[in-house]
């Protein structure tokens, strides 16, 4: 599921290619590209609900919460989350590019995603493509593009 999220990523919102509204022909090319068809709806209801996201209605979790509150992790996201990607977390909201907001959608969708195996390369994607859907932030969009795209060498220069 992650590869058909990156790989819409890639080649329609990142590429500035104009997206096809149309679900039954957005799936059709995106068989023609060799996915599998439960994986491609899969990823196009998790697209849907990212986008379903920004309603706070029907998200009222993302409307609570204290700037000085800290984040408990349940146990089954602890799983899918491991040290590293927590940490990672904590650390993009030290330095503004996520709001308590913004993680929040992001730990939600991870945990929607049908994987088996989860990484943290796999979590910078996801919080490119939150920060992608939510208006207003483009500046925290540009950090986490720059922070997904520097290579190995810059990461370990610290």
């Amino acid at each position: 599921m992650m590869d058909i999220l990156m790989y819409l990523f890639e080649t329609y919102i990142h590429s500035d290619v104009e997206l096809m509204v149309d679900q039954d022909e957005l799936a059709d090319e995106l068989s023609r590209a060799g996915f599998h068809q439960d994986d491609i709806y899969k990823a196009l209801n998790w697209l849907e609900k990212l986008a379903l996201l920004q309603d706070a209605d029907k998200t009222p979790y993302l409307t609570g919460g204290a700037l000085t509150s800290v984040r408990i992790y349940t146990p089954k996201e602890m799983d899918r989350l491991d040290t590293e990607s927590r940490g990672f977390l904590t650390f993009l909201e030290q330095i503004s590019v996520l709001s308590p907001e913004t993680r929040e959608m992001v730990i939600d969708r991870v945990m929607e995603l049908d994987t088996q195996e989860f990484v943290l390369e796999d979590l910078k994607w996801v919080i490119l493509m939150v920060l992608f859907n939510v208006p207003g932030n483009e500046g925290a969009y540009d950090q986490m593009e720059e922070l997904l795209y520097s290579t190995a060498e810059d990461e370990y220069l610290h």
